[in-house]
Parts: C-alpha cells; sequence; structure tokens
C-alpha cells in the first residue's frame, strides 16, 4: 500500500506543477501580446508623423 500512496501522491504532484507551468506560460503569452500591441502603437505614431513630414514637401 505505501507504494501505490507514493505513486498517487508523485501523480499529483505531476499535475499541480503542470497547472502552474501552464499559468506562467500564458501568461507570458499574454505580456507578449501586450509587448506587440504597445509597439504597434508606438510605430502608428511614428507613421502619422513621418506621412505628415512627407505631406510638407
Amino acid at each position: 500500500m505505501d507504494t501505490l500512496q507514493e505513486v498517487t501522491s508523485s501523480m499529483s504532484k505531476a499535475r499541480k506543477s503542470n497547472v502552474c507551468n501552464n499559468k506562467k506560460r500564458k501568461w507570458r503569452e499574454i505580456e507578449q501580446l501586450k509587448e506587440k500591441f504597445q509597439l504597434e502603437r508606438e510605430l502608428k505614431i511614428y507613421e502619422d508623423s513621418l506621412e505628415y513630414m512627407l505631406e510638407d514637401f
């Protein structure tokens, strides 16, 4: 019975670590998306200013 309990406890620990890793991975993906959208906004500002400068010429 001891080995059965060890196996079941190790399986539950493995599940917990997988859940934790999945959460970390999802947060990393969310942070990457935020950075991407922020970069797009910043580039849009520069793009608009460049178009404005080109219109003056």
